[in-house]
């Protein structure tokens, strides 16, 4: 069977992102910003992004988190990898992208630092809520994650 995307060339692309926190009066905030699907509807996700250069997935995940929610943080810890394919319209991609879990150490929240003018919206989300507001099931499980590791539970 010669199927498209059969014949179609794969391509591996590796991201970083995650979870920035912020504790306020004992509340846990975290910073989600807003972008367009490839239908073009508007969904919130979890910022993240392509790997630059010789980065590390940890140095990535800082910067990109930074550009995209004007948010800078630290690393507290790895939370999960995701794996997953999809096609473009000249490619299968073979996706991997890595979540940490970050402490917010500064930062105003703004969507003007993104250099590919991704994000259209950020907002600082409670994280009791935030799995509502996100389009993807598999970002659903890493707050899931982040909620245990901050609660003590994993």
């Amino acid at each position: 069977m010669n199927t498209r995307s059969s014949i179609l060339p794969v391509v591996d692309e590796t991201s970083a992102g995650g979870l920035v926190v912020d504790v306020v009066e004992g509340r846990a905030f975290t910073a989600v910003i807003a972008r367009r699907n490839r239908a073009g509807r508007l969904e919130w996700c979890l910022p993240k992004g392509h790997l630059e250069g010789e980065e590390t997935p940890e140095e990535a995940a800082v910067r990109e988190i930074a550009e995209e929610t004007g948010i800078t943080g630290r690393i507290l810890r790895h939370l999960a990898t995701i794996d997953y394919w999809f096609a473009g319209t000249d490619r299968r991609v073979h996706k991997v992208v890595h979540h940490f879990l970050l402490e917010a150490t500064g930062g105003v929240l703004t969507i003007e630092n993104d250099p590919d003018h991704e994000a259209e919206d950020v907002a600082w989300v409670e994280l009791t809520e935030v799995a509502s507001r996100l389009a993807y099931p598999n970002e659903r499980r890493v707050v899931a994650t982040a909620r245990d590791v901050l609660a003590g539970r994993a």
